[in-house]
């Protein structure tokens, strides 16, 4: 009888022969890919939208390239005319400028007492003398109220750089000292006074800077910075006319002097006449006392 070898089962080839090894490697696999999946999407939603509200630190510094960035605004404001409604609002008495035509001149005098005055400032009415709101021209602090005899009740307020505004011919007052307003707050209301009578129910408003006055007319609607050229601007003009002064002051002594040298000059001729006569009367008494 022979006897058969029979060559030993690997281990393996068992394994790959069952049935449930090839559906259980399948499993294995998709549980792995199912948690790859789900522990990435977990990630994704730790991570930040670029639309969401962040907090952010005390180190943070915006991006000056970020589109959603809100532009910085100008801090410089605008002067704008005491009313609500610019387009109603009527300036019936304007500032008094020498360089102005003769008719703004003339409407820039006011009638007291039978003598005219010069306006420092504007009038503003509203159509058929109707009473107003008052509004600050630009943000400051209240730094004077007060009830003048002539002037009706005043507020003055104060901005930077020396500029103030000044609101007189007022009704009401709704502010008191040291109040801070903001620009287009209402201060009080139009009213009437004894100076500016002849226009009802009116405003008078004033500009000025480092106590210079300046014409209101030419700054509504522009900015602060417009008052600092202007006045730059003057004070190179004055101190091209007082160089000029100064030439006509120099040509002036130099002129003074060169007739002072003409007048020692022609004081000098009779000085040498003089002597010359008293030399020839001495020759005589000479000649007299010889004889």
């Amino acid at each position: 009888m022979k006897e058969e070898n029979k060559a030993p089962k690997k281990g393996g080839q068992s394994i790959f022969r069952k049935k449930w090894f090839f559906p259980a490697v399948y499993l294995t696999i998709a549980a792995l890919l199912l948690a790859v999946v789900v522990w990435y999407q977990n990630i994704d939603n730790q991570l930040p939208e670029a639309g969401d509200d962040q907090e952010l630190g005390d180190n943070y510094t915006p991006n000056p390239h970020d589109e959603d960035a809100a532009p910085v605004m100008d801090s410089q404001e605008v002067i704008k005319m005491p009313v609500a409604d610019q387009e109603q609002a009527e300036i019936v008495t304007k500032f008094f400028d020498y360089d102005a035509s003769q008719e703004d001149r003339e409407s820039a005098l006011i009638l007291h007492n039978n003598r005219y005055y010069q306006s420092t400032g504007v009038d503003i009415v509203y159509p058929n003398g109707e009473a107003f709101d008052v509004l600050a021209a630009l943000s400051g602090t209240v730094s004077e109220v007060k009830e003048d005899p002539l002037l009706g009740n005043v507020v003055v307020l104060t901005h930077d750089n020396g500029v103030t505004t000044y609101y007189a011919s007022l009704g009401e007052v709704g502010v008191k000292a040291q109040d801070e307003v903001k620009q287009g707050d209402v201060i009080g209301t139009a009213g009437e006074n004894i100076f500016g009578q002849n226009n009802g129910v009116h405003v008078h408003f004033e500009i000025r800077k480092d106590e210079k006055v300046f014409n209101p007319e030419e700054f509504f609607n522009q900015p602060v910075s417009k008052l600092e050229s202007t006045e730059s601007e003057d004070v190179s003009e004055e101190d091209t006319s007082s160089i000029n002064s100064e030439e006509v002051d120099s040509n002036e002594a130099t002129e003074n002097t060169e007739e002072g040298e003409t007048s020692e000059t022609e004081t000098d001729e009779p000085k040498e006449d003089e002597e010359s006569k008293d030399d020839s009367k001495e020759e005589e008494n000479s000649t007299d006392s010889e004889e």
